[in-house]
């Protein structure tokens, strides 16, 4: 019972300090937008932000513009994770491989999303394949050096001690080495899903489809930067939820499977 109460009083502590640092935040965007230090056009203020927000709902063109980026993110993050997954292990356990295409993904990573961007259009011109094409690049190397981490940094200790009991192959893999590699596999997928997510809205600025990077340039070209920092709310709101729904989940799963749960909600309070 009193572990229970401090965990609530920790996470009550969390939320008291978000809601003062958002509403200090919020308060001084509205008090610089009142002084009127800038013109409205260079600063919108927040009520001219929320009226941009409610008027892009309720005219329809948020949520296709929403569900057309995701459904971009979907393709080619799928692609990344399965590919970056097969990669990673392949890294991992064939020298050869490491040796040689280990070298090129490790160059690459250094490489912004954006430069892939000329020569995915080059390759399948200003279409979507394109933008998909750069949501890969941008995903794919991260997962892939993240799952070669893992599995590498398997303790030895463990594979030797499932090998006493009789573990070998596949057997070997899936009780012991992947689900010792799965933390790093997991911040993997999440550092992925956000360099993706970027190179989605870099992808979309270029070219006119149905996406939020469409918006953000239409806003630009109206010069309504009201409508600009609508769209990047709703961007970032959109990064948060799936941080918080999808990626938090699976972290705190990993973290019970290795008992690692109650040391960070230790540290947190």
């Amino acid at each position: 019972m009193a572990e229970g109460g401090a965990a609530r009083r920790g996470r009550m502590s969390v939320r008291l300090q978000q809601v003062l640092f958002f509403g200090a935040l919020l308060g001084s965007w509205w008090l610089l937008g009142a002084l009127r230090i800038w013109p409205r056009y260079i600063f919108p203020t927040p009520d001219g932000v929320a009226e941009s927000i409610t008027r892009g709902f309720g005219g329809g063109s948020y949520l296709p513009a929403i569900l057309g980026s995701l459904k971009r993110l979907a393709w080619g993050y799928s692609i990344a994770l399965a590919g970056g997954t097969v990669t990673g292990f392949l890294l991992a356990r064939i020298n050869w491989f490491k040796n040689t295409f280990g070298l090129l993904v490790l160059g690459l990573q250094t490489l912004p999303s954006i430069c892939w961007l000329p020569l995915a259009i080059l390759w399948f011109g200003l279409s979507e394949k394109a933008i998909v094409f750069v949501v890969v690049m941008g995903a794919f190397l991260s997962i892939a050096l993240a799952t070669e981490d893992g599995i590498r940094n398997t303790p030895r200790v463990f594979v030797q001690a499932a090998r006493n009991m009789g573990a070998n192959g596949i057997r070997l893999y899936s009780s012991v080495i992947l689900p010792s590699a799965l933390p790093t596999i997991v911040t993997g997928m999440k550092l992925g899903w956000s360099f993706a997510w970027r190179s989605l809205m870099a992808g979309e600025l270029l070219y006119a489809v149905p996406g939020l990077g469409y918006l953000l340039m239409m806003g630009r070209e109206l010069n309504d930067m009201p409508a600009v920092v609508a769209v990047i709310l709703v961007i970032v709101l959109i990064g948060l939820l799936t941080d918080k729904v999808i990626f938090a989940v699976a972290e705190r799963a990993v973290r019970a499977r290795w008992g690692l749960q109650k040391r960070a909600e230790a540290k947190q309070q």
